[in-house]
Formats: structure tokens, sequence, C-alpha cells
């Protein structure tokens, strides 16, 4: 089975719940798909019936407490799992599981996918496959914590004991030889807290470095997930959970015994390598979190490598499975071209000596996550510095994200990616400079554009269509960049594109077509009408916004103008009105109107219209594009009208550029008005 590294595809939604000792027994924790419902009498109710009446017996009578499930046959497959504490017993794993299921049916009634978490097992089941899926997500999860902080003289080391004991406990889990995969623990304290116990898990058909990769993913979150100091705290996930108390609350006798950080000696603290510095989240809430030291760093670097592990075992069975019967790639020959993560890792003072500590006027440019600075290494080598804001939460996942993706995918038309700094409480990704910046910084202003000639408009679209073919084909993954938009492409010294920003992209794997999120992020303009309405994506949604790119190419307008001003029509709209009036030279960008290419230039406005069409099934693939950009060619079925929709008020934007925020989809999100060019009745004219 190929395993995938991407989001789970059932919208399991993140908890942030409150947590006290008197609940901690037998309350489920649910995570409920809604975008998609089935009935109790249809194939797929009739199919979860015979999950749910086998899976509580194949999860209790496994060696290892954990079972999967997979009944039906497209498109009403139930692909389900569940597992046990390995601190429970028979008997009582049998009625958790079956509890799960009876949880489900009242807490998510009626909906394809749910997650329900008790203190002693975990039950997921969707129409989606996420059976393949190797690493929790902020989808697959419920954060839960204690309101209560420690009452005691010696919390200055409290935060540090946890850590410490995580580690440890992520450490055993992933390396023993356990087929349980599962651990207790505890680390001494105080005279307060003389313990303070924990458990770590993996579900146990991960291997040893998926499991490592997940957990220590999972320890990296929580100084920005939870208060410090707080009495108690966990995240659960479908394939690995952490959690602590200062009470003893598992079975069984305690696996790991640490004698502890000694609390209150600052000084012993710093040569462990972990020091604790004030950080506030707002003005009325001073918090302190782990400042990460060398030591921390170390930890934190051992996050990428099982990640990348994981990731070439994936191309290694997603390749096979392509290449059906081919000689099958070894996982040494798909790990030739990843480089290690130690030899990306760029120190701190490095970086600072390179941008003159991230001087303004070494600043690129800066959006959501933060700012990019211009810098340049000892060797000479001239780098572009992305640098995390602290303050940005949503920037930690697509920064992770990012460097996940970016660091396996190599093709000279995108961004090349020099290194990673993760130093102290910095989070910065390091990039090949390229000179030119971005495509709009030409396109868009009113001088540049003139130098901007047919032929390098071509060259760019040709080489932008190269690299998404790669991502949507012809890479060991199947990638979709979900933020394709001028800002996102950038321009060698000589002019030639490079995709850059992979925060928001998303993998695919084996036959999966279409993937639906409850939050939309990227930005609006570029945004494919089935992503933006109602959550579903694709790689014919980059196709949507390659078109758009495209007619911004010719035209040399912005389509988000129309978002953001009283602009009545967007830009595909306003191009298919001129095509079907034969007054599209009209719309031609005046700088390129004594070009004698208008051949190319009328094939690409026809491929452009092509991509922007309503209908994802109509749009082409990138592969039957770029034939048509190689040859004379043009698409053999006229296009069909594109989507005008008008954004309600909560517009997005993503990129290097601008900011950032998703958008939750639900059944209160208002409905976004789709109108005509002139706001009458629709008459759909014979097209060219």
């Amino acid at each position: 089975m190929c395993i995938r590294v991407h989001a789970v595809a059932f919208a399991v939604a993140s908890l942030l719940l409150t947590l006290t000792p008197s609940l901690t027994a037998g309350i489920p924790w649910q995570a409920c798909d809604t975008t998609r419902n089935y009935t109790a009498n249809s194939t797929y109710g009739g199919n979860l019936r015979l999950v749910a009446a086998a899976l509580p017996s194949n999860v209790s009578k496994s060696p290892t407490l954990f079972a999967k499930a997979l009944i039906g046959t497209a498109p009403n497959i139930v692909y389900a799992l569940g597992q046990c504490n390995g601190d429970q017993s028979t008997s009582a794993c049998h009625d958790c599981i079956s509890s799960s299921f009876d949880a489900a049916q009242k807490l998510c009634p009626g909906n394809n996918g749910a997650a329900i978490f008790y203190d002693t097992c975990l039950l997921g089941f969707s129409d989606q496959d996420f059976l393949s899926f190797t690493t929790n997500s902020e989808d697959q999860e419920v954060q839960l914590y204690n309101v209560q902080n420690i009452t005691s003289d010696s919390t200055d080391g409290f935060n540090a004991a946890v850590f410490e004991l995580f580690n440890v406990m992520a450490e055993y889990v992933a390396t023993t030889n356990s087929t349980m995969k599962f651990v207790t623990g505890a680390i001494g304290f105080d005279a307060t807290y003389p313990n303070i116990y924990g458990s770590s898990s993996c579900t146990p058909d991960l291997s040893p470095w998926e499991c490592r990769g997940c957990l220590v993913t999972t320890i990296y979150q929580m100084p920005y997930t939870f208060i410090p100091n707080t009495k108690g705290a966990r995240i659960g996930g479908l394939r690995c959970t952490m959690r602590y108390e200062v009470y003893r609350f598992y079975n069984g006798s305690i696996m790991l015994q640490l004698p502890g950080i000694q609390a209150g000696k600052k000084s012993n603290e710093t040569k462990q390598g972990i020091t604790m510095v004030p950080h506030s989240t707002n003005a009325n809430d001073e918090r302190w979190f782990l400042r990460y030291r060398p030591k921390v760093l170390a930890i934190v670097l051992l996050t990428m490598v099982p990640l990348v592990a994981s990731m070439a075992f994936c191309l290694c069975c997603c390749w096979r499975r392509r290449t059906k019967g081919n000689s099958p790639q070894s996982l040494a020959y798909h790990m030739e071209d990843i480089e290690s993560i130690e030899s990306l890792v760029i120190g701190l003072p490095t970086l600072r000596i390179a941008t003159d500590n991230f001087a303004e006027n070494n600043k690129l440019g800066e959006g959501g996550f933060g700012a990019v600075y211009k810098g340049s290494l000892p060797n000479g080598q001239v780098i572009a510095v992305k640098r995390l804001s602290q303050n940005s939460r949503q920037g930690i996942g697509e920064l992770k994200n990012e460097l996940t993706l970016i660091a396996m995918l190599q093709h000279k038309n995108l961004v090349r990616l020099v290194g990673v700094c993760l130093q102290e409480q910095e989070k910065i990704l390091v990039y090949e400079y390229l000179p030119n910046k971005s495509l709009d910084t030409f396109l868009f202003d009113s001088e540049k554009r003139k130098d901007l000639e047919w032929a390098t408009r071509f060259t760019i679209i040709k080489g932008v269509a190269r690299g998404v073919q790669y991502l949507h084909e012809d890479s060991r993954l199947k990638v979709v960049h979900r933020d394709l938009k001028a800002s996102n492409i950038l321009l060698d010294a000589d002019m030639n594109p490079k995709i850059s920003d992979f925060g928001l992209a998303r993998l695919f794997g084996g036959e999966q077509s279409q993937v639906t999120t409850n939050q939309v992020a990227g930005t609006y303009g570029y945004m494919a009408p089935e992503y933006a309405l109602r959550g579903k994506y694709s790689i014919k949604s980059d196709i949507y916004s390659f078109g758009v790119l495209v007619l911004e190419i010719i035209t040399g307008r912005r389509n988000s103008d129309s978002y953001y001003s009283d602009q009545a029509v967007d830009l595909p709209s306003l191009i298919w009105e001129h095509w079907t009036m034969k007054t599209i030279t009209d719309m031609i960008d005046p700088c390129l109107r004594s070009d004698s290419s208008w051949d190319e230039i009328l094939r690409c406005v026809h491929i452009g219209l092509c991509c922007v069409q309503e209908d994802h099934v109509d749009r082409p693939t990138i592969s039957s594009i770029s034939i048509m950009l190689d040859s004379n060619t043009i698409p053999s079925q006229a296009p069909s009208r594109p989507a005008f929709y008008i954004m309600s008020g909560n517009d997005v934007g993503s990129g290097m550029y601008s900011q950032s925020y998703p958008r939750v989809i639900n059944e209160s999100t208002p409905k976004l008005t789709v109108v005509t060019p002139n706001e009458l009745s629709m008459t759909d004219p014979e097209p060219r």
C-alpha cells in the first residue's frame, strides 16, 4: 500500500478542549467529517455496520491490540482502524472499541468519517483512504490540557522535565523491539510532585522511523499549543499519542523511570541545554515556553530524518505502483538525491552575519508567515532567507510542510532549497536567490512590463507548465501546489521561472483524485470555484490557477484586483466576453500589440480559457497543455464560460508577499454569489 504523507482526506476538526482530572475516565472526544453523510439503508451504512461488528474483536484479539479494516468497493469503501492502550486487558479493549462505534453514531450521526478518542482506546473510520497515512496532522488530532497549573516553588524546571520524559519515551517506543509500540513512564520532579507521569504510543504498523517522526513532531507542537506548567496535557491522533499528568493515569507498572532534572537549579538546566525565557502571547497572558538550545535543536532535527525516510519509502511504494511491474527501485536509490537533513542545517549566527542581522534594507518581501531577506554565505553564495514570524502559528505548519516537500522535489523550474535553521526560537528556510524576484513585480508594473516582450512571457508560461507537470505527473510524488500565482513564480537572471512557496502544497497518493477540506487557504482570484466554494481540491485546481496566470501574463492585468475593488467583472469573464465577441485583441497587453507572434498569443488565450472552465472535468491536464505549448496544436474542444464569483468580505491570500488566512467551510459560511458579467440573465454564446 502506498504511503501518503499529506493531510488525511476526511476533515477531522482539530479540537482544543479543557481537561480536568474528574473528566478523564470514559469521556470520548470526537472529530467528525461533516462534509459527507450516509443513510442507514445505504451501501456505505451497511459496510460500516460490518466493520463495527468485526473490528472490536479483531483489535482485542490482536497481540498488539491494533487492527485495520477495509470493506466494500468504491465509492462505498469503509476504511477504519482501532487501537487500545498497551495496558488494557482483552475484554476492556473490546468494550472500548465497541463503545467508540456507539459514540460515533451519537456524536457524528450519519457522517462518513469520524475519529473517537477515549482515554484507553481510539477509533477512526472514513470513506477516504487514510490508512496509509503515517503521521498526525492538525486535522487528525485532539489537543487537551488541564486548566490548572502546578502549585510548586519549583516551576522553572517543570516544562523541561516534561520534555525530557517525552523525548525518552519517544526514543523507547521507536527503537525497542516491542511490537506493541506503547510505553508508560515517569520522571522525578520535587516534593510537591514526586513524579510526572507519561505515556506514549504509535500504531504498531508504523516503522521505527515513521513512529519516531510522528512522536517528535508531536513533542515539537507542545510548546506552541499548551499553557506552560499545566498539570496535564495530551495530543492524540490516529497514528501516535503523547500524554502527561501529575497523577498516575495508567494501569500496570512504570516501564521507564527517569531520575529527572533538578528543578529550580538554572545552572544545571543550562548545562543540559534547556533554559526558560518569557514569552507573551497577548497583553494579559505572560507565558513561559521552552527555548530550544543545541540539545533540543538536535532532537527537533531528528523529526526531519524520519519524515524524509518515511517519504522516501513512500516514493518507493508509489513508484512501484505507478510503474506497474517495472523493475522496483530500491529505497537506497530514492534516498540518493535526498540530502541528509544534517547537511542542510545552517547555524543562526551564520544567517545573522549573512543578512546583516536581518537588516531592513535586505528585506525582499513579507507575507503571512514572516519576511524574506537577501543574504550572502561565507562561500559567496547569494541566498534568500525565509524567516518565520514568531507570532505566526499558522506559518509553523506551512514551514514544516514546505521543508519536507521541497527537500525532495528537484526540478529546474522549482526553487531550490539551500538549508534550514531551527535554532533557539527561529524557524528559517534558506533558498537560492533569484535576482529578478517574482513575476508580479514585472507583470503589474507599468514600466517594468515593457521589458517583458512576448518571447520572454511565452518562455515563462512554458517553464511554469513544465514545473507543474513535474509536480502532477513526472515526480515520484503527486503534488497539488494550491497557491500558483504570479508572486510565487520567481525569475532567475535569465528570466527563467521557478515555482516557489510550497507551504500549502499537499501530496496525493495512489488513485486519489480529489480531497475535501474544511479549511480553504490560498489566494482568491487564483482559486478554482470548487475549492473556494466547497473546499474540494485536486490537480485540476492547479490547472485553474495556471489558466488565470496565463491570462494575466497575456493581458498584464491582475485578476485579484476585481476582488478588492469596484471592478464589476473578473479577468477570465472579461476575456471570455471579448473572446466570444471576437474582440480579444482589445484585451492583449498594449506592450505586445506590435508583436508578430499572434498565433502563439491567441493559442495561449485559448488554453487559458480552457483551464478556467467551471467544471474541473473539462479542464485539460498539464501534460496536454505542455504539448499544445510546444507545438502548433490548440485545444480540440472550445472552452465553456468560466465561473465568475464575487467573494464575501473575508478574502484570503497567501504566498511570499501577502497575508495568508485560512477560511473555514461549514454550513454557516456565506454562499458566494455567482453572476454574469452584466448581472442579467445567462445566455450562452456560441464560443469560437
